[in-house]
């Protein structure tokens, strides 16, 4: 019989997470075998279980943040070893998920970790970090068609430019502050709690909003801090109030991110792109793999900076409870961690 594995499934649509067993998968050719270490929660993880959004088919198996321990390198793979620690995204198939002890990846979208951060800190970066690099950096209409920062050639390359983030404090919003910071956009505005705020200078915003500003009163309080056109504004957010106003601050010809489908009509003269920060489609993959090749060298040069973090014990046991919190609006400025191997 094949080695067992403790997993968390979604057994039906709109079901209940459910513990369960599985066989641990073998590296094929270009894969890794990792064993989870942490493994981070996600809002999407939530939502298609009690909106039943993208899965097909049941039971599936969920998570898409996780940082581990190579245990086993594939045939072709150069650059990894047994014992490695890395990270990478999941995906939602039952070899490439997140909850469960052990999964695959495939190497050329694999970062190893720096010795500086540990496996919890480093698996709040995956996904959240894809979704902004898509948003900015994917060609129209799958992102806004930005140049790459990812070497220092492409840093930079919008000095002088302002932008607008709504929701710095969002996972995906601190990715979205960082990324800014290196294509060189100055101001880099903000909406967040004020709690926030000097934290979310340190990852490159120059002036943060509080978030609890009216709609209405928005556009004046950034008038007040640059009166050039906002080409781009990044809605990390992305609920309808959130993409109804950052579409409206977008100059004419200017472009909108949303990190969720969008729930508006386009403003005549300017556009929005919904990012899907997964770089297992054909599309989205040469992307996913021209910043895992400089990945481990940005994070440890400290241009992108993990978000920080709370672990929950009781392994894959906690995860349910996370996401209650998660549905609830009970998180702020922190991404929600589990260790897999901890699971009864």
């Amino acid at each position: 019989m094949a080695p067992q594995q403790n997993a968390l499934f979604l057994p039906t649509k709109l079901g209940e997470y459910t513990l369960g067993e599985r066989h641990i998968p073998t590296a094929g050719k270009g894969q890794l075998l990792v064993k989870n270490e942490t493994t981070a929660l996600n809002p999407i993880d939530w939502k298609i279980q009690k909106h039943g959004w993208f899965i097909e088919t049941y039971p599936a198996l969920l998570g898409t943040d996780i940082a581990g321990v190579v245990v086993e390198v594939g045939e072709g793979v150069t650059g990894f070893a047994k014992g490695d620690r890395v990270f990478f995204q999941g995906a939602w198939t039952h070899d490439e998920a997140g909850y469960q002890q052990y999964t695959l990846t495939n190497a050329a979208t694999t970062a190893k970790i720096p010795a500086k951060y540990s496996f919890d800190e480093i698996a709040s970066i995956p996904v959240t970090l894809a979704a902004a690099v898509v948003g900015f950096y994917m060609p129209k209409p799958h992102g806004a068609g930005l140049k790459e920062p990812f070497d220092a050639a492409g840093r930079g390359a919008y000095a002088g430019k302002p932008i607008f983030i709504a929701g710095g404090a969002t996972s995906v919003g601190q990715f979205a502050l960082q990324l800014a910071k290196l294509s060189g956009f100055s101001p880099i505005i903000t909406t967040a709690s004020l709690k926030h705020e000097a934290y979310l200078q340190t990852l490159g915003a120059t002036h943060v909003i509080d978030r609890n500003t009216p709609t209405t009163a928005l556009a004046g309080k950034i008038a007040e801090i640059t009166n050039k056109p906002l080409e781009v504004v990044f809605d990390s957010v992305s609920s309808a109030e959130t993409q109804k106003f950052s579409h409206d601050l977008t100059a004419a010809g200017g472009t909108t991110v949303f990190v969720l489908p969008g729930q508006i009509d386009a403003v005549a003269g300017k556009e929005f792109v919904s990012a899907l920060g997964i770089f297992g489609f054909p599309h989205t993959r040469p992307l996913g793999e021209r910043l895992y090749a400089h990945l481990t060298q940005l994070v440890e040069e400290g241009h992108i900076r993990p978000n920080r973090v709370e672990v929950l014990s009781g392994g894959l046991g906690a995860v349910r409870a996370g996401l209650d919190r998660l549905e609830n609006d009970l998180v702020s400025g922190t991404k929600l961690v589990i260790h897999p191997q901890e699971t009864a």
